[in-house]
């Protein structure tokens, strides 16, 4: 892979209970994000999965920091930038940007979408001179499919697809090399997600974007990643290149979540494997012992309430060359054939 533009290590994200009124105690901490470790190349998609509630959205917006880690490092081109604060914070969050999910939330209803996408020059008003910006946003406008002459309006007057391109351009507007997508297309009708998708995909070629794109869709993230990361309960649990995950899981909540995706063709259909998990996720302020899967797993065994397993190379697979060696956290990891999402 090429040399990685974004590094994350061991990044943790824990929210505190406490209790009382006057005097408040610290009883607990819901564990959101609990050592989740990525690298992203540059012009890289990686795509990461889960469940809703697994710590998706949590880990994008420590990406920007729009949530400041518990503990762990995100390193931008070799720097930390969960130490920085201030000016040097500033300069570097302008190369990193988000996408928001929904597009209705996202924009203010008050401002026009000039002054929508226009906004990020105000706060860096030396990557467009005031003189500028008008036409600047009206480029950002074509580039992502609307007309120029909407500049004026209001974000009640487009659709939620149109919403979401205005999301899209305000990202663009301070020339980032990273966009983090967080589930951008899961609020839109199916037609118009293709769109968007497509959409990103043009534009991560025009501009030598970098993804890090969220979402619970399988099909989507396989259309649009390199690589995919599947989280579960605030950790990874197995990540790999995209055919890697998809044509030869290992870890049985990857293995569970492919079966579960619809498949068009009846004969495919037929051959499937339907998995059903038993019981509920668990709390993430009640965390299972060891491997914390085990719960729902058919696979469970003593060892896998004991020790935790690590994210690495299952040992059935370390001396065999193929698709099913990449990482995976699960103590009895094996290869299962799925029929994958198209």
């Amino acid at each position: 892979m090429a040399e990685a533009i974004l590094e994350v290590r061991d990044l943790v994200k824990h929210y505190p209970l406490t209790q009382g009124i006057l005097f408040k105690k610290q009883v607990g901490a819901v564990k959101a994000v609990d050592g989740v470790s990525f690298d992203l190349a540059a012009g890289e998609t990686l795509g990461i999965v889960g469940e809703s509630g697994c710590g998706k959205s949590t880990v994008a917006r420590m990406l920007v920091n729009l949530e400041r880690p518990t503990a762990g490092q995100i390193k931008y081109k070799g720097t930390d930038i969960t130490q920085m604060s201030g000016k040097a914070l500033r300069s570097v969050r302008r190369n990193i940007q988000m996408v928001f999910q929904d597009p209705y939330t996202s924009l203010n209803p008050r401002m026009t979408v000039g002054d929508i996408i226009g906004e990020p020059y105000e706060i860096h008003p030396e990557v467009a001179p005031k003189g500028d910006r008008r036409r600047k946003v009206q480029d950002l406008l074509d580039v992502v499919g609307l007309n120029p002459e909407y500049i004026n309006r209001y974000p009640h007057q487009f659709s939620g697809g149109q919403r979401q391109r205005i999301g899209i351009a305000r990202g663009l507007a301070l020339q980032p090399e990273i966009i983090v997508a967080d589930e951008p297309v899961s609020a839109l009708d199916v037609s118009v997600q293709a769109q968007v998708v497509n959409l990103l995909e043009r534009l991560q070629s025009e501009f030598s974007l970098s993804y890090v794109f969220i979402a619970h869709d399988l099909s989507i993230v396989r259309h649009i990643s390199d690589r995919v990361g599947v989280m579960y309960l605030g950790r990874i649990v197995e990540t790999g290149r995209d055919e890697e995950i998809y044509d030869h899981p290992t870890h049985p909540y990857t293995q569970a979540l492919l079966s579960a995706v619809p498949v068009p063709d009846p004969a495919a259909r037929e051959r499937r494997e339907r998995i059903i998990l038993a019981g509920d996720v668990p709390s993430p302020a009640n965390i299972p012992s060891g491997c914390r899967f085990r719960t729902r797993c058919w696979k469970a065994q003593e060892r896998c309430t004991l020790e935790v397993p690590e994210l690495a190379v299952p040992a059935a697979f370390r001396l065999a060359a193929g698709p099913a060696q990449h990482p995976s956290a699960c103590h009895f990891a094996e290869e299962k054939t799925v029929v994958p999402p198209e």
